[in-house]
């Protein structure tokens, strides 16, 4: 499958409610409709995850999380805009527009601008934010290849999108918008 289709393929799985698993910056990531009851339950079923965690959400732009922003004051928007895109996460406060199953026990919905130039694709060509996990059981390590998706996963993964990792040695960093306050390093 050549990288078009293969990203095509993803699109139409994410449409479809299925689950997709794909390169980012630093390990292979597993995602979903960030909207869609039975895929985001399917996930944390996959992952064997407490629905109380919440979800990442990545975007290719900081324009695909306008209707997340939207509400939010002005001042919080500069920590984004310099750090996006990169790797890393934000903590903002949730305005009403996240699943509960992406926000979890939080009130908040974590967000990032993806510097993978395969992520920033796959949002661009699916129009919005998708689901970013990472590709393991909780508590296990995460993938590092596609073949350790299929290994783990198998057929529960609808599509694995061709590509390679990012140059990231590790997951990004997670940030409380609010507090400034590092949740994960």
């Amino acid at each position: 499958m050549t990288h078009d289709a293969s990203i095509e393929a993803a699109v139409d799985a994410l449409r479809r409610g299925r689950l997709i698993a794909y390169p980012t910056e630093a390990v292979w990531g597993l995602g979903c409709d960030p909207d869609n009851d039975r895929a985001l339950t399917a996930l944390l079923r996959l992952k064997q995850r407490d629905p109380a965690k919440g979800l990442i959400l990545v975007a290719a732009d900081i324009a695909q999380f306008s209707s997340w922003l939207q509400g939010l004051p002005a001042e919080y928007h500069a920590p984004l805009v310099s750090s996006w895109p990169g790797p890393n996460t934000w903590l903002v406060p949730d305005n009403g527009r996240s699943h509960s199953l992406v926000r979890g026990c939080h009130r908040s919905v974590a967000l990032r601008v993806s510097d993978h130039p395969l992520v920033a694709t796959l949002c661009t060509a699916y129009g919005g934010p998708i689901v970013s996990t990472s590709a393991n059981h909780a508590g296990q390590s995460p993938a590092l290849s596609a073949e350790a998706v299929q290994q783990r996963f198998g057929r529960e993964v609808t599509v694995t999108v061709e590509g390679a990792l990012g140059n990231h040695d590790r997951p990004s960093t997670i940030r409380d918008l609010l507090s400034g306050r590092v949740v994960r390093q």
